[in-house]
């Protein structure tokens, strides 16, 4: 089995900041057999999808990295819908529409992949990735493949068992439900509406929501009333229609996002006594300034 590896891989132009250096070894398997060769050959390596929420150190990173958006394998069968985690949410919600299938509407206008989103547990307007998930399949160093029930992922707001556990999420199982076309694509446009009213173009390097809502309240409000829209770092700045995203508008370093955040957070902190959690991941270790900034952030 021949498993595509780039060395030395300038990994900017996947990532959704536009950031990042090169990473020593990148591999871009197509399947759970491929992923699973790999894993057990760089037992060490991280794992990455779409970089949707992903800043990777401008210095590079010296290890191996798995990048899974090449394993998009999908079958559907009645209401009974499969995927592997490559695949993009946009394709999901479109292939969902397709066989008049409802309950993956809200991800038409969200980046990143399925793996992502369910290490998350991805939510917009009402739905959420966990609603109609029957199991995942996913790859513990411990114990190899397994499948876990929904019930088993211990989901809960923008947060998953992999997130406290060594797990990987590979595939998944859905059970959706039928609706009419017309019902479908009414949700997805007025979802496609809302967000381009409320969040940043694509087109503008950016990562998502910056920080998780803290329960009862919005980060958004908490930083727009910090003060944060108006903090600019080096060629980065906050959004000036909505205070929980940072743009990339001017060849921003990773330095210069984790300096903003980090100035948006004891903003937040100083102001209100309330401590943000990132949503954003981080990749990165060789500048001793990003790992201080990282601990301020509680960003492992």
């Amino acid at each position: 089995m021949s498993i595509e590896v780039r060395e030395n891989f300038a990994v900017d132009k996947l990532t959704s900041f536009k950031i990042g250096g090169k990473i020593g070894r990148v591999y871009f398997p197509t399947s759970v057999q491929e992923f699973v060769e790999v894993a057990e050959k760089e037992p060490d390596a991280e794992v990455f999808g779409n970089f949707s929420n992903t800043l990777v150190s401008s210095d590079g990173y010296d290890g191996a990295i798995i990048v899974t958006t090449k394993m998009k394998n999908v079958s559907v069968e009645g209401t009974n819908f499969k995927a592997e985690c490559g695949v993009k949410s946009q394709m999901l919600a479109k292939l969902a529409y397709e066989n008049g299938l409802s309950g993956f509407e809200f991800m038409i206008g969200v980046p990143g992949s399925l793996g992502g989103m369910i290490f998350m547990n991805a939510s917009a307007r009402g739905q959420c990735v966990s609603d109609k998930l029957k199991n995942v399949t996913c790859w513990s160093k411990e114990k190899g493949l397994i499948v876990l029930s929904k019930d088993e992922m211990g989901f809960e707001y923008r947060t998953s068992r992999c997130q406290a556990e060594d797990i990987i999420i590979l595939a998944a199982e859905f059970e959706l439900e039928t609706k009419p076309l017309d019902e479908i694509k009414a949700l997805m446009d007025s979802n496609l509406d809302f967000r381009k009213s409320h969040q940043p173009s694509l087109a503008l390097p950016n990562c998502g929501s910056v920080f998780r809502n803290p329960e009862g309240n919005s980060a958004g409000r908490l930083l727009d009333a910090a003060g944060a829209k108006n903090f600019e770092v080096g060629g980065v700045h906050v959004w000036e229609n909505h205070a929980n995203f940072i743009i990339n508008s001017s060849a921003g370093t990773s330095e210069d996002v984790l300096e903003i955040m980090c100035k948006m957070f004891l903003a937040v902190k100083d102001k209100f006594g309330i401590e943000l959690k990132p949503e954003v991941r981080f990749l990165g270790g060789k500048n001793l300034r990003e790992v201080e900034l990282c601990k301020i952030l509680n960003i492992k």
